[in-house]
C-alpha cells in the first residue's frame, strides 16, 4: 500500500522541541487495529498476565550499560504484570532482513525498536499495529512535544512512540588531539588538516577521518550535502524529483568522496564499513575521527577492554561549509512499536507505556547516548558540555525524503553508497555516478 500523507518534523520544530513543552501526540485517527482493553490501559495485574511471555527486539549490540537498562526495565515489567520478557538483540545492519523474515513467517516480535525514519516503510507493509489510543491515553506521552510525533503519525494514526532523539557529531580521540596540539575543527579544511596530522603521527594504517560507505553511510554524507545547500530529493508536482545532480549536492558529495579519493585520510580498502565496524577500528586505535552518535563511547570503551577510556574521547559538531557553526545532520531518533501480528496486544501496549514513559524513556535516551524527549530532561542537556555538540546540531537538523520507499533506496539498494564507491574506485566520474544514482532514486521513490 502507498502512504498518502506523512507528517514529518521540520528543523524549525526541532528547535522548538528544545524549549517548548507541547501537549498531545496527534489527532485521533479512527478505528484501531489493536485496541487495549480497559483493564490493560488502567493497570496490568500480575495474575492476569502470569505465564505469558512477551518477545521484545532491541536494535544494536548489547554492552554493560544497555544490558543493565534492559534488565531494570524488564524486571519492573515482570514485577508489574507477572509476564516474562524474551529479549533479542538485533544488529542494526540486519534489522531490515530480520523484520522482512518476521513478516513473511508470522514469527515476529511482540514489541520492537525502530529507527524513526523506518516506521513509514513498515506501516506500508502493514507490519505495525495502530497504537493511537495508547499514545493519546498515556499521560506521560502527552508531555512529548507534538512535533516529535511526525515520523510516527501516518494518515492521522500513530504507529510508534518516540523513545529517544538523536543526531550525529564527530567522535574523536581527545587524547590524540591534546598530544598533537590539534584544535577542534571549525571548517571543512580544518577537518582535513586534523585528519592528515593524525595519519602522519599515528601511522598510514590509521584513518584520520574514517569514511563510512556502509549501511548507514548517508548519516555521514548528508551533513556535507546539506551544508553545501543540497538535498536528496523533493516532492514536486505530485512526484519525487531527485536533486543529486544539482551543484550543491555535487559539492557535498565530492567533498565526502575526496576524503578517500583525493585526500587519502581514510583507506580505500575499507569502503564498505558502516559505523559499527568503524567503531570497532576506533576501539583498536585505528581511527582518529568518525561521524556517529553518543552511544558509541560506552561501546568503544568496552570493546577496547579499557585501553581507551571515556575521558579519552569527545564529540564536536560537524562544521558547516562556511565555518560559522554546525552543519545540519540527520534529525533522527529511535521508536518503540507493537508488531501487528502479536498475540498479546494488551501486554505489548503495557510494555510500550513503561519503556517510553518518563522514568525508562529518560534513562533510555541518556544511557543510549540520545537526546531525551521530555522537555525538562531535554533542557538539562542543552547545558551539558558532554551533550553540547548534539544539542547544537539538533537545532539545525534535517530529515531524509519522507517516503516509505526511502528505506529501499537507502538500505536495500544502497543507491548513494554504490555511487560513492564507483567514484572512489575510478569506475565513474562524479557527474556520471550522480546521474545514474538520481535516475535510480527517482524510480524507487515513485514506485506505485
Amino acid at each position: 500500500m502507498r502512504i498518502s500523507k506523512i507528517t514529518v518534523a521540520t528543523a524549525t520544530s526541532a528547535v522548538l522541541a528544545l524549549s517548548v513543552a507541547a501537549c498531545g501526540g496527534g489527532s485521533s485517527g479512527g478505528t484501531e487495529a489493536e485496541k487495549p482493553s480497559e483493564s490493560a490501559s488502567s493497570s496490568a495485574s500480575g495474575p492476569q498476565y502470569a505465564g505469558k511471555t512477551l518477545k521484545v527486539w532491541r536494535l544494536g549490540a548489547p554492552n554493560e550499560v544497555f544490558e543493565k537498562y534492559m534488565n531494570d526495565l524488564n524486571g519492573k515489567f515482570e514485577q508489574q504484570t507477572g509476564a516474562k520478557v524474551e529479549l533479542t538483540w538485533v544488529p542494526w545492519p540486519d534489522s531490515q532482513k530480520k523484520w522482512t523474515a518476521a513478516l513473511a513467517s508470522g514469527e515476529g516480535p511482540d514489541v520492537t525498536e525502530f529507527g524513526n525514519d523506518q516506521v513509514s516503510a513498515w506501516v506500508a507493509q502493514e507490519a505495525l499495529a495502530d497504537i493511537t489510543e495508547v499514545a493519546k491515553g498515556t499521560p506521560d506521552f502527552q508531555q512529548i512535544p507534538q512535533n516529535l510525533w511526525g515520523y510516527e503519525t501516518i494518515d492521522g494514526k500513530i504507529y510508534a512512540v518516540p523513545w529517544g532523539g538523536g543526531t550525529r557529531a564527530v567522535l574523536y580521540r581527545k587524547d590524540w588531539f591534546s598530544e598533537l596540539k590539534i584544535e577542534e575543527p571549525k571548517t571543512w579544511e580544518d577537518l582535513i588538516a586534523a585528519a592528515k596530522k593524525i595519519q602522519k603521527e599515528k601511522g598510514s594504517d590509521v584513518d584520520g577521518l574514517a569514511f563510512n560507505g556502509g549501511s548507514d553511510a548517508n548519516m555521514s554524507l548528508s551533513p556535507f550535502v546539506w551544508s553545501a545547500g543540497g538535498d536528496f530529493a523533493a516532492f514536486e508536482g505530485g512526484k519525487w524529483v531527485g536533486k543529486l545532480t544539482e551543484p550543491a549536492f555535487k559539492e557535498g558529495f565530492q567533498f565526502y568522496t575526496d576524503l578517500v579519493a583525493k585526500e587519502g585520510v581514510s583507506g580505500k580498502s575499507r569502503l564498505n564499513l558502516n559505523s559499527i565496524e568503524i567503531a570497532q577500528r576506533f576501539a583498536a586505535g585505528k581511527v582518529g575521527m568518525f561521524v556517529t552518535g553518543g552511544w558509541d563511547i560506552a561501546s568503544i570503551e568496552e570493546q577496547s577492554k579499557g585501553k581507551i577510556k571515556a575521558d579519552q574521547m569527545a564529540f564536536f559538531s560537524i562544521p558547516n561549509k562556511e565555518g560559522t557553526g554546525p552543519a545540519p545532520a540527520f534529525q533522527g531518533g529511535n521508536d518503540i512499536a507493537v508488531w501487528k501480528d502479536t498475540e498479546n496486544p494488551e501486554l505489548a501496549a503495557e510494555y510500550v507505556k513503561l519503556a517510553a514513559g518518563q522514568e525508562f524513556g529518560g534513562r533510555y535516551a541518556k544511557e543510549n547516548g540520545l537526546l531525551p524527549l521530555y522537555p525538562d530532561a531535554l533542557a538539562e542537556y542543552a547545558n551539558d558540555p558532554a551533550q553540547k555538540a548534539f544539542a547544537e546540531t539538533f537545532k539545525v537538523a534535517k530529515g531524509f525524503p519522507a517516503d516509505p520507499q526511502w528505506a529501499e533506496a537507502n538500505d536495500t539498494k544502497a543507491v548513494l553508497q554504490n555511487a560513492a564507491r564507483a567514484v572512489i574506485k575510478g569506475e565513474k566520474d562524479v557527474d556520471a555516478a550522480l546521474a545514474a544514482a538520481n535516475k535510480e532514486l527517482e524510480e524507487i521513490l515513485n514506485q506505485q
